[in-house]
């Protein structure tokens, strides 16, 4: 008997068991067989819309044209950095990031549904032209640019070289609109600029981050070290408003021989890439300040997080921009393509940059030029060498009185000095990168 009830109780279980599994997977199909039906019907939705259109419009109308439209109003639903691109908008897409494109070279995004700039790009027309970081586009060509998406603002911002564009802005601080006129040009971008600042310290601007940043960074390094020898970097990504990921993650590695870079998690929380440091071509051994702004966005929020969350630089400024989500492009049968946020970055620390920024080891507030030279014109002190007659000093040399015969004359200045003395946040930056040399020293 005890040997048939086992049998039993066996036979039971496994009935039971079996039933568990078959009423999961039945549950599961008949969910999906659910989502798939609401699907369809809402796909059924949208074709006898469109059928609806293209047979009672009082006009004729582009059965293309409305597909597009479609697909537009279905990404702008999700976030500003989803788009659709017709054909000729990816073409030029594809041709952003080689370093030399046609427009007027501003980073735009849109925040609380207005067309806001990130940065203008340096050099570019736009920059010259005075367009600023933070400045609102309410306008172009006088049409509003209410409900604009990012694409579409772009596709008017470009046009023929040498033409004019007019930009309405509205701009903190004026009190009115102002409308600033900006001819388009082809727009060739030097991503890295250097500045020699003395004493084995040098200066490398990066103002984009494209596909030759990182080998001209490193030649702009290079050519430092070779002339002045290489004490310490300050890496200036102010205003920088990003670019490509791989050149975010080549110049991290450049100062990086172990740790995460970044890390990147789509929908599927438990799939995560991840960035790390190599041993390969690094700098190691000196000092490095990483200078950021609210302007910061995107690719230099990734440099600027690496660095600081391995504890490879100390990073000084303003809290950056936020950018943190990624984004793909597919290419699509007819030419067009899709913009599409796939994933979010995360710092080395675990923190998600999106909608919070990094924050500076060290806030500094930028003081505007005129304001900092203000603040820096000190008076000439007479010192007891000044005195004639004085007692000679016994390291005094024949230079005696130099001071006297320079007097009322203007001495010439290097570009590392004139850099210095007209950027508050650089000065600082240069100030710590000193002290640290002498703060090491001590605690030798």
């Amino acid at each position: 008997m005890n040997k048939n009830n086992k049998t039993r109780k066996a036979i039971v279980f496994t009935f039971i068991a079996s039933f568990l599994v078959i009423s999961t997977v039945f549950v599961s199909f008949i969910s999906f067989t659910a989502h798939a039906e609401s699907r369809y019907m809402n796909l059924q939705l949208f074709t006898r819309v469109l059928n609806l259109a293209q047979k009672y419009y009082v006009e004729n109308v582009d059965h293309k044209k409305l597909i597009y439209g479609g697909l537009k109003g279905m990404l702008s639903v999700l976030d500003p950095h989803t788009n659709f691109l017709p054909p000729d908008v990816y073409k030029e897409f594809e041709n952003e990031t080689s370093g030399e494109f046609g427009g007027i070279g501003i980073e735009i995004t849109v925040k609380n549904n207005i067309l806001t700039i990130i940065s203008p790009i340096e050099d570019t027309p736009a920059w010259k032209a005075g367009i600023k970081p933070g400045d609102k586009v309410v306008s172009i060509n006088g049409e509003s640019t209410k409900g604009f998406t990012l694409v579409e603002a772009a596709q008017r911002m470009k046009g023929k070289n040498g033409s004019v564009i007019k930009l309405g802005i509205v701009r903190e601080g004026l009190d009115e609109p102002i409308t600033i006129g900006v001819k388009r040009g082809v727009i060739k971008i030097k991503s890295v600029k250097y500045t020699n600042l003395a004493d084995g310290y040098g200066y490398f601007k990066i103002t984009n981050f494209i596909e030759n940043t990182s080998r001209d960074l490193t030649r702009a390094i290079k050519k430092h070290s070779k002339k002045n020898g290489l004490k310490g970097v300050i890496l200036d990504l102010r205003k920088n408003p990003g670019g490509l990921l791989d050149q975010a993650v080549k110049i991290s590695d450049m100062f990086l021989t172990e740790g995460d870079i970044v890390s990147i998690i789509g929908r599927d929380k438990k799939k995560k890439e991840v960035k790390r440091a190599t041993t390969e071509n690094t700098y190691k051994d000196m000092p490095v300040i990483v200078l950021i702004d609210e302007y910061s966005a995107s690719a230099s929020e990734i440099v600027a997080a690496a660095l600081k969350d391995n504890k490879r630089a100390v990073v000084m400024g303003q809290k950056s921009f936020g950018k943190g989500s990624v984004q793909s492009v597919i290419k699509l049968g007819d030419g067009s393509g899709l913009k599409l946020t796939v994933a979010r970055y995360y710092t080395p620390s675990g923190s998600s940059i999106q909608s919070v920024g990094v924050e500076p080891d060290v806030y500094i507030e930028n003081i505007k030029a005129e304001d900092f030279k203000k603040a820096i014109i000190k008076k000439r002190i007479r010192k007891e060498k000044d005195i004639k007659g004085h007692l000679i000093g016994e390291s005094e040399t024949e230079n005696k009185g130099h001071w006297w015969k320079r007097a009322g004359k203007k001495v010439r200045m290097s570009h590392g000095q004139k850099l210095i003395d007209s950027d508050y946040q650089v000065s600082q930056a240069y100030n710590y990168l000193k002290a640290w040399k002498v703060i090491n020293k001590m605690h030798k």
